[in-house]
């Protein structure tokens, strides 16, 4: 190694895929470090929670079942609305709103036990067992390409027949080592492609428990809206249930996701898109246009004007404007 350092001894080289398999193991290592420690912060913002739950784990102990902050809150504001009284009407708003926030609570203790289970413990795994038994294969790998150089520089300094033939038999077995364990090393850099998969996958997994937690969330909040409106916890010159709120349920709506209303909008257009028949609008990026939902109107389209122009276009090639 000193002589490798020195310039004396001829360094082993790598392929170039062999390379490229190695950067990729690193930046994968990297990354999902990364999005592990950050995916625990925000599934669990206290650092000292967090760091007690780790060691919690380390000595295979069962956690303690801890309420989230909605479900604190939520039992608050239900004994606050008891001891007011449930027939007063800031009593009874309080309870009606202390129930929906144990029940997002609840669910937001289903989102970070699926999140943890299904995105975190994967990606702990990888970093914990795969990328060190990578890191140990490499390590071994450099030791056999050092005793290879170390060879190939005692050949090339053999002065007699009887040194030579002894160098080039160890040069022999070095090589035969080092090809063998090249092997054992590249077959593991190629299973960071699979680890690839399986964490899209468990991203995907991710995103589906984040959706069902915000969606659950979003059908109480319209449900106690509903059951508020009567209480007076609005005020008179506004309209609950308006803006985003004022579907039911998310992807069930007659009206466009990008509308809240059949009120008209200005728009700005995004892309050029040509009209491929008459009923279509056609668009010059950067323009701005009118929109506004037809009931009955398939969600991927919407009704646009300019001046005497009328037709639909696409929503993907326009963004509303405040």
């Amino acid at each position: 190694y000193t002589e490798e350092k020195i310039g004396h001894s001829e360094k082993t080289q790598f392929d170039p895929q062999f390379e490229n398999l190695q950067r990729r193991a690193d930046r994968t290592k990297v990354w999902t470090e990364k999005l592990c420690k950050q995916m625990e912060t925000v599934i669990q913002p206290n650092p000292t929670i967090r760091m007690e739950e780790f060691f919690l784990e380390k000595l295979d102990k069962k956690k303690r079942p801890r309420m989230t902050n909605h479900e604190v809150l939520g039992q608050l504001m239900i004994s606050a609305g008891n001891d007011y009284g449930p027939n007063t009407a800031f009593g009874g708003a309080l309870i009606k709103v202390g129930n929906t926030e144990t029940k997002i609570g609840l669910s937001e203790r289903e989102f970070v036990e699926s999140s943890a289970k299904k995105f975190i413990k994967p990606c702990r795994s990888y970093v914990e067992n795969d990328c060190k038994s990578i890191t140990k294969e490499r390590k071994l790998l450099t030791v056999k390409r050092l005793d290879l150089d170390a060879c190939k520089s005692r050949l090339k300094k053999a002065n007699t027949t009887e040194k030579a033939q002894a160098a080039d038999n160890d040069l022999r077995a070095a090589q035969s080592e080092f090809d063998r364990q090249h092997e054992i090393t590249k077959l593991m850099l190629d299973g960071v492609g699979s680890t690839h998969t399986n964490q899209l996958r468990n991203l995907g997994e991710f995103v589906e428990a984040q959706l069902k937690y915000y969606l659950t969330s979003y059908r109480e909040l319209i449900e106690l809206q509903k059951q508020l409106t009567s209480t007076g916890a609005f005020a008179a010159n506004s309209t609950p249930g308006t803006n985003s709120t004022s579907n039911d349920e998310i992807g069930d709506e007659e009206k466009s996701p990008m509308m809240p209303s059949n009120v008209a909008s200005r728009a700005k257009v995004l892309y050029d898109y040509d009209a491929a028949n008459s009923s279509e609008l056609s668009l010059l990026a950067d323009e701005i246009i009118t929109v506004h939902t037809v009931l009955g109107m398939d969600d991927d389209w919407i009704m646009a004007e300019r001046g005497n122009q009328r037709g639909k276009v696409p929503t993907t090639y326009i963004q509303i404007l405040p």
